[in-house]
């Protein structure tokens, strides 16, 4: 490490050269309120050009020729000051300047404002605030903090987490917001292979998350912001001495839950009390957990290094290296990624032209599992079965096996045997970056010219291998001297995504006395490409080989925004675009979304101007629409004709004649549409001591873009995309934050937000008498093609879809027994209802960060209100004969069962429809505590260093017995459980 600071100071530092002869040097060191010191600082000899910068320590020297010069000290966020040169070594300590702390500036598309001349519902969070703990992938750093915005992690290695803001906006297109990372929209799609868009991105790197909420801020994006727009920006270099940064962490990741099934001998009960001879000479003698079996302990290890300063003082620059593996709790899963970034920030032509480059590369390898067929089998597996069996053909793993030794085909397999003989992996390489030009223009210095041109690309392969060994490799089709060969499987395939962006406009600001003028117009191209190569079934004699390549996605675009500003109190933001976009046809190809918003910053007129309690007041309202174009069929609106199937082609002779049939379409299909309107105050008392935002909320999506079924003889097909309906959504977000306790030795931060959200589907398109509705969501396990949720008009979208259960004198549901609710003497679907649904009421978000001296101490909650929960294991596994179904294997059956008694199937597939396991899924979560103590340099002469201990996804509150009450689905049925982790960790700054 040494060795590596030297270098780092070559290359780095470079002091300044002062063309004289010095007869007299002084020496100091410049270090904030906490005595941490300062790199960068400016140190100069007033009333010259003499000065210099201080270095890693904070130091500095400089040459005098008398005792009478005063130093003159200076720090970005920090008060300047000037101090007499006596001669002796200085410490001279910089205090932070509040006064330019709040003048926070936010990212709103193709440009910056000032936090307090933003219009629009904009949220900002910064690295000092971000959750801490182990952050595999970047979601889980906003996860709670930002009202309005809902983030859903899972718990496999790496797995993509869902965001919502204010809950999304259509049926059947995309509901993800749109990120744009250092200028560059991204797709959503991932390729084959990789977990989430976000996964390859180190959350080390980065500098902030801002939320652009209402579509009037958000309008400038235009086609592809009804659902919200988050900018990440990265950390860049800065000018002054080198900084360097080490963080190490180790995670012990460990099984948080397990769902209740049956133990060895409450399984052995129930077969002896009501299963057949036949079914108790099935069971074993062993005791096993089998959800203990395919789960362990396990490390997840981050580690990233970064070096950021000046290059001869002129270019700022940064580089980055990071690494994170993490061993999931399912055993033979996992997710590595390494990271590196490079970020060069020049200033030329006498600050005219401004340079932004950055370039990434992610290197990633994922191990993947048939996740939810392994959890599921290790739930229902018999547990007295043993995990291995000596005499097996089968690897040496327990199977269930006819009398003959051949394999059934209805039970389940071995789960243990699953995981180990069935391999899943992938590599992916993700290169993207983004280089901006912007350029002040030297003879109209008002005007400045922008150009961004940026890449995106993401390449996959992988592979499924399945041992020869094991059942699920058996090929009955393989036929060797009279006996049937396992020859296992093997598949394979490449995968490639790109993403081009270019960017071009122009930007004018002027003052005008009091007026502030700022103008943006431009133009947007962006092409999104895809392709994918699969083998499968390589070790048949004659393997699938496909090529599949989408057609390119092509966007282009023409975008506006005008702020006005009259001094400082009356601003008005109006953004207009205009987009077009392959997906559709010529005649629906673009749409027009346009944005306005006015606030008035009450605290800037003379009444409150200096009002000591109320330090800041803004009140808002704006209005705008936003587009969605974000749909699986890329040009659903052209007449296709397709090759056909293996099993419609035609032999004549020795020619095999492939037939051709027309595809179905909607010539008419186009933009889903959202108008949205904000109300909003932004409030502060005390100097800003106590912070936070209202905003009410009201958005409407038209034309609603959802695959439904269609009529017979109205299309060739029976389902495709068509515009229908709409959805309207209310809410009211609140947060407030407050640095409650600050003084020398204590600081206390408070941060506290909710959202509630109303959301109903207006319409649907459709009038026929006794329409319920389009089915949708997931299949539930149980029965055959069974959905529980339905999309009707004056509901939430995704309700639950059920029959109601009725109760006995001890309110224990009776089987079989339910309402008929119509009064028709039948129970059918006409008997079904709507009994809540999977998104919540209510959400909140508490963090609190609290620091003595050296000690520091977080903690971040989060809660939830309204959400319901289907609990699909009771409902598949919780009655008796779900164990018993057959006379020659054996089933585990859910603890439910000792709830209900449930013994057989009753009424066809109602039992899997009933309301009584739909479930109340509130809850409130702590999802970390950190604990740190800070060392100085006074310890450690060359490193400040931080030392960290913690817990994620502590304890869980809630009234649901299932594993996990927070699903995004709203479907609980063999998920991948979320690990509590205890952590370590180190920080180090040189």
């Amino acid at each position: 490490m040494y060795y590596i600071l030297l270098l780092c100071n070559m290359l780095f530092i470079v002091p300044n050269l002062v063309a004289q002869t010095a007869t007299k040097k002084i020496s100091g060191l410049v270090v904030d309120q906490k005595g941490e010191p300062l790199i960068g600082a400016s140190v100069l000899i007033k009333g010259t050009t003499i000065g210099t910068i201080t270095d890693v320590n904070g130091a500095f020297t400089l040459p005098l020729s008398g005792n009478s010069a005063v130093l003159q000290f200076s720090f970005i966020g920090f008060t300047s000051k000037e101090v007499p040169a006596n001669g002796q070594d200085l410490r001279v300590v910089l205090t932070e300047d509040f006064s330019e702390l709040k003048e926070v500036v936010v990212q709103v598309g193709y440009g910056t404002v000032k936090k307090k001349d933003a219009t629009g519902s904009v949220s900002q969070i910064s690295a000092k605030e971000f959750n801490k703990g182990v952050n595999v992938t970047p979601e889980s750093l906003i996860s709670g903090r930002i009202s309005g915005v809902n983030v859903t992690g899972g718990g496999a290695p790496g797995a993509k987490a869902d965001i919502r803001i204010r809950g999304g906006s259509s049926l059947s297109a995309s509901n993800e917001p749109l990120i744009v990372l250092d200028g560059l929209p991204l797709s959503n799609a991932v390729p084959s292979g990789a977990t989430s868009i976000l996964s390859t991105i180190d959350p080390n790197d980065i500098e902030s998350f801002t939320v652009l909420k209402d579509a009037s801020a958000a309008a400038i994006y235009g086609s592809r912001a009804a659902n919200g727009v988050i900018v990440i920006t990265t950390k860049k270099g800065t000018k002054g001495g080198v900084k360097v940064n080490f963080s190490s962490q180790l995670g012990v990741n460990t099984v948080a839950n397990q769902v209740d099934v049956l133990s060895a001998d409450q399984f052995r009960a129930l077969v002896n009390e009501k299963g057949s001879d036949a079914q108790k000479a099935l069971l074993g003698t062993a005791n096993t957990n089998w959800q203990d079996e395919i789960f362990h302990t396990s490390l997840t290890m981050n580690n990233n290094i970064s070096v950021s300063g000046a290059l001869f003082n002129k270019l700022p620059i940064r580089l980055s290296v990071g690494n994170v593996d993490n061993s999931g709790l399912l055993r033979n899963t996992s997710f590595e990624r390494t990271t590196t970034s490079i970020s060069l920030n020049p200033v030329l032509f006498d600050n005219h032209l401004r340079i932004d480059i950055s370039g990434n590369m992610s290197f990633g390898k994922n191990q993947f599992q048939d996740e939810g067929a392994v959890i599921g089998s290790a739930i229902g597996f018999d547990p007295t079965q043993p995990v291995y069996d000596a005499n097996s053909r089968y690897g040496g793993y327990f199977e269930w096996l006819e009398p003959n030794g051949n394999l059934p085909l209805l039970p389940a397999r071995n789960p243990v045997s699953r995981l180990n003989q069935d391999e899943r992996r992938a590599t992916s390489t993700r290169k993207w970056g983004n280089v901006r030009l912007d350029y002040k223009l030297h003879f109209f210095e008002d005007l400045r010219v922008v150009a961004e041109a940026g890449i995106d690309r993401f390449d996959s392969k992988g592979y499924t291998e399945v041992s020869t060994q094991s059942p699920l490799g058996f090929q009955p089709n393989a036929f060797s001297s009279g006996n049937w060969v396992n020859l296992g499987n093997y598949s394979s395939y490449t995968d490639m995504l790109q993403n081009k962006n270019l960017n071009t406009y122009f930007n004018y600001t002027k003052d005008v006395g009091k007026f502030k003028i700022d103008a943006t117009a431009g133009y947007n191209y962006q092409l999104f490409q895809k392709e994918k190569y699969e083998s499968g079934e390589t070790r048949q004699p004659n393997p699938k080989e496909d090529v599949i390549t989408d057609p390119n996605i092509n966007l282009q675009s023409y975008f506006g925004r005008l702020n006005l500003g009259y001094d400082s109190r009356y601003l008005l933001t109006l953004n207009y675009r205009r987009d077009g976009t392959s997906r559709f046809s010529e005649a629906n190809r673009w749409g027009n979304f346009s944005g306005a918003a006015f606030a008035w910053n009450v605290a800037e007129e003379s009444f409150l101007k200096d009002n000591e309690t109320l330090s800041s007041l803004k009140l808002r309202v704006g209005y705008g629409t936003t587009g969605q174009q974000d749909i699986s069929a890329q040009y659903d609106y052209l007449q296709r004709v397709t090759l056909g199937t293996i099993s419609s082609q035609y032999i004549f002779g020795n020619t095999v004649y492939s037939t051709a049939r027309p595809e179905g379409y909607n010539e008419n299909i186009k933009w889903e549409e959202l108008a949205e309107t904000n109300v909003g105050i932004d409030y502060g008392f005390f100097n800003d001591r106590i912070t936070g935002s209202i905003n009410y909320f009201d958005k409407k999506s038209t034309d609603l873009l959802a695959e439904i079924a269609v009529p017979d003889g109205a299309n060739i097909r029976n389902q495709g995309f068509f515009n229908i309906g709409s959805v309207r959504t209310k809410g009211v977000e609140f947060n407030i934050q407050s640095d409650i306790i600050k003084n020398d030795n204590l600081t206390w931060n408070l941060a506290f937000n909710t959202t509630y959200i109303d959301q109903k589907i207006d319409q649907l398109g459709i009038t026929v008498p006794g329409f319920q509705g389009y089915f949708t969501g997931d299949n539930i396990a149980g029965g055959g093609g069974n959905k529980i949720q339905i999309n009707s008009v004056g509901f939430t979208p995704n309700s639950f879809f059920v029959y109601e259960q009725l109760y006995d004198a001890n309110k224990k549901p009776i089987a079989g027994a339910y309402v008929d609710r119509n009064n028709d003497g039948t129970l059918n679907d006409g008997d079904r209802y709507r009994a809540n649904k999977p998104a919540p009421d209510y959400t909140f978000g508490l963090f609190s960060t609290v620091n003595y001296k050296n000690f520091d101490f977080t903690m971040n909650w989060r809660a939830s209100l309204g959400n319901y929960i289907f609990d699909n294991v009771s409902s598949n596994l919780g009655y008796s004969d779900a164990g018993l179904r057959r006379q020659t294997d054996l089933s585990n059956v859910s603890t439910d069962y000792l709830n209900t008694g449930f013994t057989f199937e009753d009424n066809g597939t109602s039992r899997y429809l009933s309301d009584y396991y739909v479930k109340d899924a509130s809850f409130i979560k702590l999802d970390n505590i950190t604990l740190g103590y800070s060392f100085d340099k006074k310890l450690f002469k060359a490193a400040s260093v931080r030392f960290t201990a913690g817990v994620q996804n502590v304890l869980v509150l809630t009234k649901y017995n299932g594993l996990d009450p927070e699903k995004f689905n709203g479907i609980d049925n063999n998920v991948y459980p979320r690990a509590r982790t205890f952590l370590f960790g180190v920080n180090a700054n040189f």
